[in-house]
């Protein structure tokens, strides 16, 4: 795959984290079950692909995250948008 090719993925890919994460909060699953929703399952992101742009994306300064307790009671990382990422969705 041509480093352009890749560009446009990990851009397209990320695109797709922020608007899930513009509904609010989420964790790394949720996001996952969000866009297999929104895409009629044709998109099914692998924790491989999904956890490295979640983390692309804190360093860009575009999502936070933070640790909670999910609803089966166990630890999980919410993402939520920053002010800058609110301003990538627009």
């Amino acid at each position: 795959m041509t480093h352009d090719r890749l560009s446009i993925l990990k851009g397209a890919l990320d695109v797709l984290i922020l608007k899930a994460l513009s509904w609010g909060p989420m964790h790394g699953y949720a996001v996952s079950y969000w866009l297999r929703k929104v895409t009629d399952e044709a998109l099914e992101l692998q924790e491989g692909v999904l956890y490295p742009a979640l983390h692309r994306l804190e360093a860009k300064g575009w999502i936070d995250s933070e640790w909670e307790v999910s609803e089966n009671n166990r630890r999980a990382k919410d993402y939520a948008l920053t002010k800058h990422g609110r301003k990538r969705v627009q």
